[in-house]
């Protein structure tokens, strides 16, 4: 099997980190994608990879749903697999002998029906050798909430993203959900509580249906839909998520090729994680690597992070751009510098209460000093007293 080009010295840095994780190259294999990696060992090099990320763990087995549970779409494929795993236990008595002892990262995806089950997911993985990151899935639906995705409201998110940060030490990624009104809401949420980096996009809901039988083609008549039709929505919502926050993004959707991932890229992700491409070419997470490796070289960029947030969205015309107040401050510099006629929108969220009316006007001269054009206001009104602040 042809192997990776290893760098030689001299050549430019594709590391990145994540939090305290420290990734060889900003590429991974994207949950439910890519097993439990051994699949793939005779097929790639593994170790060439920036990590790899599991098959999703529950506490017990699941099953999943039945039969049909994929579909190929136009430019893409519909699953409904039904998050079917073998289950805490067996992950750590049968996987983990074979992961910890890969030359890569290994990221274990973590899946729940409650906060409890998040918590004691991490708590037992947290005492298993081998394990670089968690990365917390919170598509799920919650069932002590009347089966509402965690991933669907900010406050569920944050308090999944806390259950897992108070009893593990290596670094959370929360994967965020694209099923929502503001995902930019939900990136704010979980740094908020703790998370050292987010994932995005999961999944978008859609369904296919058998035109001569009149009924879904699955058999759970619903499932996610992945893969290239989805990569300019993907794209969009990392761009807007890098812009917001402070942790590190990980974009993902649609991406076959390192044109793809570097696109994501210079829209603010920090990595990449590489999904329905497996199913098409095993070595897509490989190739990847190698194109991102070549495109650096050509350019003659000293590192990957020449690259990465390296968008200039006013030469793009954008008519305006919205930046979080609480973004670092090179980012305003950089965003500031770089003003053209285009409006600034400078954000400001309080997710869990209206504060007080001092505390606005303040959050309102702050917005003044950073010189943004407009000030964008979101709090959480539980009475209509809170609106009338």
């Amino acid at each position: 099997m042809e192997k990776v080009k290893r760098t030689c010295p001299g050549e430019p840095s594709l590391q990145v980190s994540l939090g305290d994780l420290q990734l060889k190259n900003p590429v991974l294999t994207a949950s439910g994608t890519f097993g439990y990696a051994r699949e793939f060992a005779d097929l790639l090099d593994l170790s060439s990879l920036g990590g790899v990320v599991v098959k999703g763990i529950s506490l017990q087995p699941r099953r999943g749903n039945p039969p049909p549970r994929i579909v190929e779409t136009a430019a893409g494929m519909l699953n409904a697999i039904g998050l079917e795993n073998v289950g805490l236990k067996r992950f750590i008595a049968e996987k983990m002998v074979y992961l910890r002892e890969l030359q890569t990262p290994v990221i274990v995806n973590i899946l729940g029906d409650s906060i409890e089950d998040y918590r004691e997911l991490a708590a037992q993985l947290a005492q298993v050798s081998g394990i670089s990151a968690l990365e917390v899935n919170i598509s799920c639906p919650n069932v002590k909430k009347g089966g509402v995705a965690f991933g669907a409201r900010s406050e569920m998110a944050a308090a999944v993203t806390r259950a897992v940060v108070n009893v593990c030490d290596f670094p959370v990624i929360v994967k965020l959900s694209p099923n929502v009104t503001d995902i930019v809401e939900m990136a704010l949420a979980v740094e908020g509580a703790g998370a050292d980096a987010v994932s995005l996009v999961n999944t978008f809901v859609g369904m296919a249906i058998d035109l001569e039988k009149r009924k879904p083609v699955l058999a759970n008549v619903i499932g996610g839909l992945s893969g290239p039709a989805i990569k300019p929505i993907a794209l969009r919502m990392v761009y807007q998520v890098a812009s917001a926050v402070t942790i590190p993004v990980i974009g993902i959707g649609g991406i076959i090729s390192a044109q793809d991932a570097l696109e994501f890229l210079v829209a603010g992700a920090t990595a990449v994680q590489v999904g329905t491409a497996n199913f098409i070419n095993p070595r897509a997470s490989e190739d990847v690597v190698e194109g991102i490796a070549d495109y650096v070289r050509r350019h003659d960029l000293h590192s990957i992070h020449d690259i990465i947030g390296s968008l200039d969205a006013r030469e793009a015309g954008a008519a305006y751009v919205d930046l979080e107040l609480r973004s670092a401050a090179k980012s305003w510099r950089d965003l500031l510098q770089a003003r053209g006629t285009g409006k600034i929108i400078a954000s400001w969220h309080d997710f869990t209460t209206t504060p007080p009316r001092r505390v606005l006007v303040e959050t309102l001269e702050r917005i003044k000093e950073r010189g943004a054009d407009i000030a964008k206001i979101v709090t959480t009104a539980e009475s209509h007293l809170d609106v009338l602040r």
